[in-house]
């Protein structure tokens, strides 16, 4: 296929997304590679990378598409409660109530403006934590290295690879000299993988592999950890698994569990408002004659049924929890993540990098009696400090042991090192020590075996055989099982000493025993894991990471395992039945970045409120698809980006701060949420049933616009307010029944007491004026003090004080009405001043009232459960 049919290459490649397709390019020769993309060793000139570049496009994944700042403060006003509250502000206006009209207008302003500036500026703060990454790689250009953008590499482009580089895209290797690849940002593995040209070890008997397993294909997003490679360019932009990864974070992002509550109780509230001002208009046009005021009334009855301070109230709250957050060093970016973080009641989480520390440690280096033993240690660290490739990852974590540096200097010598290569799995060095010989050899336990013909303990050596054999293997099979990574070690004295060595001379080796590695979990993680778990969180793991090690993570940090299952598995499941074990299982090991999001897409089908925690490529779909996605300061760009919530230190325990603040936030939503909807409710009722027998309005429409008013501004300081403890154990998602429910029962006692006070009105035969400034100082008290009984489950003041600020503003709003009254504004809204036999009346009516919804509250509370 030659460069003259570019668009059967283009075809071809594009075509290339399943397993399949990449182990036809891991068997094709190089000069099938070379034929098909139609290049050389050489490279590819510049002339022709432009070509490329035009019929491929730039060697970018899908990004984010960023909207204007103005697109992005519509969107905002794209609420039906704030659309609704504009279009009542706009009848006003036509209905000359210029001042109610300025005052909703006001509140919907405000709000939005709160929610869309604390978001700005939390992605401002969260763009400024991206890390830097390498934006050039190495190509052959006819024969020459040569730096370009990474954005520049097209297919059939040759790259050079070393330590340290990023994968610029899908490459088959075509050498390579020592090459571990840290995939784990793509597949969530703990260690390094060994990748080499020499490779072919695709596993035909399973039916299900994972891409990544192909040993002489690499990916971009991943990075080179030891050794270097060449290697040509499969795949760019979005045809690579990255791109594919990338191209999904661009759909829509689904609802959380906070947004689809809040549309819901918007809806319902909406189709409430509509319904009464409809039955309300047609009674008072019926009875009353009177069109204009019965439009007027129905107007200003509406606007005090809608919840008009709830985009307000929730922007300060969520404010409030996002600066309460970034005192603790995280970063909201969206605010809506916070609620979700209290309604949360399962945690899915990564493995690599944030249940564990994604740092390799030396954990053990032990004889084969599974004893420590500083001699099997000093053998490691001569091996490790002698070699001169490239030092991996494993070599590292042996070379932490710097005490054994001066001793080993004075003492050994080197002469000679047979270099680790893809067939062989095992590196040897020889040094001298009092002009002896002596070969360190290290390596895969099995491979060692097969070098060695005597094994030492105690000092002693003995000829292996298939008893200590059988005993070997068994210990090494249960290092594994216990997550560790094994190496195994052996030594010989070299009788005939030479100045070079072979492979050929890795014989007759006397095995001495065994190194072990571990990825150890964070400090905190086992205290974080039992606090979720005390507030009624269940934590499930997914990971790419294999089983061994993923179970043996899991009883490091104190996580009982209900269940483990596979990805392979799960490929062959339809929704229904992954729904089932998914919330049935806790471990899920193997999984490709797609099977997290769909794992955690089921649990939410099933009503669960799911969080994810996790900080690479891989994880980005899963932090998209969660209602409330969690990433770490460290994390790769694309989770970052991705994530609601940034952790900026590694200290897990925000995540239980994250999931108390969150609780609180809604509960002092759900306080506003209760109180205005049934007082709201309650206050419609009463006008409906008024309309029918009374011979005037129970009030003047601007006399409810201004009890709405005092009313909501009464409200600012809920966000302000404690949380009872026992109210944040539980997770406390949208409950919509319940708050219908609730609504139902103290609606209704409101308007009880609000007929009574109509009642009184007339026995008492007050004057209109008289009348309407009653019932006004009656429901303004009444339903802004009530707040103090329904913001808590237990008896108020006495088992839960409210906040200071709330008590200021609850009484400070109730005596502003009471000075409207009887100083020289009164007189503009209408109203008389009472006498004070009036006022005591009041105080009684309040009294009873509020014991009276206390007694409901405690028969609800054990009926319903009033949390």
């Amino acid at each position: 296929m030659k460069i003259g049919t570019r668009g059967e290459i283009k075809k071809n490649l594009i075509s290339i997304t399943k397993f399949k397709e990449y182990e036809q390019f891991s068997r094709k020769s190089i000069d099938e590679l070379f034929s098909e993309l139609d290049t050389s060793f050489e490279g590819l000139s510049d002339d022709e990378r432009e070509k490329r570049i035009e019929l491929f496009g730039l060697n970018e994944p899908g990004k984010k598409v960023k909207r204007s700042l103005i697109l992005e403060i519509l969107l905002k006003f794209a609420n039906p409660l704030v659309v609704s509250l504009l279009v009542i502000a706009t009848a006003s206006i036509f209905l000359s109530n210029k001042i109610g009209a300025y005052l909703i207008y006001l509140i919907a302003v405000i709000s939005v403006t709160l929610s869309f500036f604390q978001e700005n500026k939390a992605d401002k703060e969260a763009e400024k934590l991206s890390e830097m990454v390498s934006s050039t790689a190495t190509v052959y250009c006819k024969s020459l290295h040569k730096e370009i953008k990474i954005k520049d590499i097209v297919p059939g482009d040759i790259v050079y690879l070393s330590a340290g580089d990023m994968v610029p895209a899908d490459i088959r290797i075509l050498n390579c000299k020592d090459l571990f690849i840290n995939q784990s940002s793509l597949t969530g593995e703990s260690y390094p993988i060994e990748k080499s040209h020499l490779a072919d070890e695709i596993n035909q008997k399973k039916e299900q592999i994972n891409i990544s397993e192909i040993g002489n294909i690499i990916f971009m997003g991943s990075s080179v950890a030891t050794g270097t490679a060449t290697g040509i360019v499969l795949k760019t932009g979005k045809q690579t698994q990255f791109g594919e990864i990338s191209q999904k974070l661009n759909q829509k992002r689904p609802e959380t569990s906070f947004d689809k509550g809040i549309k819901k109780y918007t809806w319902l509230m909406i189709r409430l408002m509509i319904i009464m001002a409809v039955l309300i208009f047609t009674i008072n046009a019926v009875f009353k004659k009177d069109i204009v005021e019965a439009v007027l009334f129905a107007v200003a009855i509406a606007v005090g049924l809608t919840p008009a301070m709830l985009p307000m109230l929730i922007a300060l709250n969520l404010s409030k929890g996002a600066t309460q957050m970034s005192r603790k060093k995280v970063i909201v970016k969206r605010l809506n993540s916070i609620q979700n973080f209290g309604a949360m009641n399962i945690l899915c989480t990564d493995k690599t990098g944030t249940l564990t520390l994604d740092k390799i440690t030396l954990e053990r280096h032990c004889d084969l009696n599974d004893k420590k033993n500083e001699e099997v240690l000093e053998l490691a660290y001569l091996n490790s400090f002698y070699q001169t490739g490239l030092k991996n990852i494993l070599d590292r974590a042996v070379l932490e042991h710097e005490e054994l540096t001066e001793k080993i200097s004075g003492q050994y010598k080197k002469v000679d090192e047979i270099p680790f290569d893809f067939i062989r799995k095992v590196m040897s060095v020889i040094v001298t020590k009092d002009k002896k010989h002596l070969m360190i050899a290290k390596g895969r336990p099995d491979e060692i075996l097969k070098k060695c013909i005597y094994f030492e303990i105690d000092s002693k050596i003995d000829s292996i055989n298939s008893s200590f054999l059988s005993r070997f293997r068994e210990q090494i099979e249960k290092l594994n099982n216990a997550g560790l990574r094994t190496i195994a070690l052996a030594y010989k004295e070299i009788s005939n000493p030479k100045e070079i060595y072979s492979k050929d001379d890795e014989n007759d080796l006397i095995l001495k025993g065994y190194i072990a590695f571990l990825d150890p979990p964070k400090p905190d993680v086992k205290d974080t894991v039992r606090k979720l778990e005390s507030l009624n969180i269940e934590l499930k793991i997914l990971t790419g990471d294999n089983a061994l090690v993923a179970k043996h993570t899991c009883e490091q940090v104190g996580l009982k395992i209900k269940g483990a299952i596979s990805g392979e598995i799960i490929e062959n499941l339809n929704d229904r039945d992954l729904q089932k074990i998914a919330e049935n299982n806790t471990l899920f090991t193997r999984l490709t970045p797609l099977q997290k999001e769909r794992i955690i897409r089921v649990l939410q089908a099933k009503g669960h409120t799911v969080g994810f925690l996790g900080d690479g490529i891989n994880d980005a779909p899963a932090l998209k698809q969660a209602d409330v996605g969690i990433s770490v300061n460290n994390a790769t760009d694309i989770a970052k980006e991705t994530a609601d919530i940034i952790l900026l230190e590694k200290d897990l325990i925000a995540l239980e701060e994250g999931v108390v603040e969150g609780r609180r936030v809604f509960g002092n939503i759900i306080k506003y949420v209760r109180m205005g909807s049934s007082s709201n409710f309650g206050n419609m009722i009463s006008p409906t049933i008024a309309s029918i027998f009374l011979p005037f309005l129970p009030m003047l429409p601007i006399q409810i616009l201004l009890n709405n008013f005092l009313y909501d501004i009464s409200q600012i300081a809920i966000p302000a307010d404690h949380v009872d403890e026992d109210y944040i154990n539980r997770p406390k998602p949208w409950n919509i029944k319940m708050i219908q429910r609730f609504m139902l029962i103290f609606g209704p006692i409101s308007s009880i007491f609000d007929l009574t006070t109509f009642l009184l009105g007339l026995l008492l035969k007050l004057p209109q004026p008289y009348f309407h400034t009653f019932w006004f100082l009656v429901s303004i008290t009444t339903q802004t003090l009530v707040i103090f009984v329904i913001r808590t489950s237990k008896i108020p003041f006495l088992q839960s004080r409210p906040n200071k600020l709330l008590l200021f503003s609850s009484f400070g709003i109730v005596s502003l009405a009471y000075i409207i009254v009887y100083t020289a504004i009164g007189k503009f809204f209408g109203f008389a001043r009472l006498p004070y036999y009036l006022i005591g009346i009041i105080f009684i009516i309040v009294v009873v009232y509020l014991i009276t919804v206390q007694f409901v509250k405690v028969l609800f509370n054990r009926k319903f459960s009033y949390n």
